[in-house]
């Protein structure tokens, strides 16, 4: 499904009213706190906003993909990228996984809860030893009758404090490297289930980040989601989106990060005239303004793509690769152009600095991003 121009100014306007009524006030107190509160969730879900591509049958939109990009980017835009990337991984990431591979059992419990708020996602992949390197996980999920027991940790968890629903990747053959991962889905109500005190961080700090652990977690058989070693497989396939969605929040921010340099330059003075007047000013937002508008015109490229079935894992690379390191390029420029002020917690284009950092690292580093590109075209080195 595509949508029109119409259903996406009337998703953006309900969008940017929820941020007005709900967030915007509220905000700062929860940077200071490091974490929304849960209830914001259920919040999200009854304003509509949570898996909105997904069908009326579990109680969302059953809207287009565009709209789902779109409310990650003024998430973004607006400063908020923490809420942005705890957004993106519930609703474009935790959610999908189940719509693909889970059963009509497991999306019947989990996906309408997912939908109204009730339950919160997260995905646990990176590991303290592991890092970008998924087929070295420790995490094991050992098979006991018809139970599963997993024992293990992960680190770095988004929505890991609020997290109901965890997908975990395992080991079940620690002898089969990548193809020895599954994939599970973990009620964190289970015995055995435990989550250390929350990450501080550089930047997002609303974003709620945790360790987990598993000690001798028993989980059933039906929570297996998909095939027992097709997890690695799963998570490939699942790669596109979740690297479309952290590109969108790119494009939200930086477009946010211009818009409050413009109203900047044009109100603040200096050597007896406006800072957008001197010739560096112009030139250096006329080069953030252009690599905005290319990277903006590969994400929707992109977006084209992936609706069609067709999205490349080389491309997907190519968006979070380009889109992200643009966004640490513009947010840069951005806050010289503030001076001393723009290191200063006053002016949000601090935020906008330190919240960018991490679109580098996480869902794959620029490092991995570049190998993959470069496996495409050379083979592995």
């Amino acid at each position: 499904m595509t949508a029109t121009n119409d259903d996406l100014l009337v998703f953006r306007d309900m969008v940017l009213r929820f941020l007005e009524q709900e967030v915007d006030s509220e905000f700062e107190a929860w940077e200071r706190s490091g974490l929304v509160p849960k209830a914001l969730w259920k919040k999200l879900g009854d304003a509509g906003m949570l898996c909105v591509d997904f069908s009326e049958e579990y109680g969302a939109a059953d809207t287009s993909f565009d709209v789902a990009l779109m409310i990650i980017e003024e998430l973004a835009c607006k400063g908020y990228s923490g809420l942005s990337s705890g957004y993106n991984i519930h609703a474009n990431i935790v959610a999908p996984y189940i719509q693909s591979i889970g059963s009509k059992q497991q999306c019947d419990r989990w996906l309408p809860a997912m939908v109204s708020g009730d339950v919160v996602g997260a995905i646990a992949m990176t590991e303290p030893g592991a890092g970008s390197d998924l087929a070295a996980l420790a995490t094991s999920a050992i098979r006991d009758g018809d139970d599963y027991i997993l024992n293990g940790s992960k680190v770095f968890i988004t929505n890991g404090i609020h997290a109901d629903l965890v997908i975990v990747a395992a080991k079940t053959d620690p002898k089969a490297g990548a193809k020895g991962v599954s994939l599970f889905l973990v009620d964190t109500s289970l015995p055995g289930f435990s989550r250390g005190k929350q990450i501080e961080k550089l930047g997002q700090h609303d974003s709620d980040t945790a360790e987990l652990f598993f000690n001798d977690l028993r989980v059933p058989m039906n929570a297996l989601l998909g095939e027992e070693g097709k997890g690695f497989t799963y998570l490939m396939e699942e790669l596109p989106r979740e690297r479309l969605g952290i590109a969108a929040c790119a494009i939200g921010a930086a477009r946010g990060a211009l818009a409050i340099t413009l109203d900047y330059v044009q109100q603040r003075s200096a050597f007896g005239q406006k800072v957008g007047a001197f010739q560096n000013s112009r030139f250096k937002l006329a080069e953030v303004k252009a690599e905005l508008e290319i990277n903006t015109a590969y994400v929707e490229k992109c977006t084209a793509a992936y609706k069609r079935g067709e999205m490349t894992v080389e491309q997907a690379a190519i968006v979070k690769l380009s889109a992200t390191e643009m966004q640490w390029k513009t947010v840069n420029e951005c806050l010289r152009l503030f001076g001393g002020y723009g290191y200063t917690k006053e002016y949000p284009i601090s935020r906008f600095f330190v919240d960018a950092r991490v679109q580098t690292i996480y869902g794959g580093t620029s490092e991995i991003m570049k190998e993959v590109i470069a496996r495409s075209m050379l083979g592995r080195g």
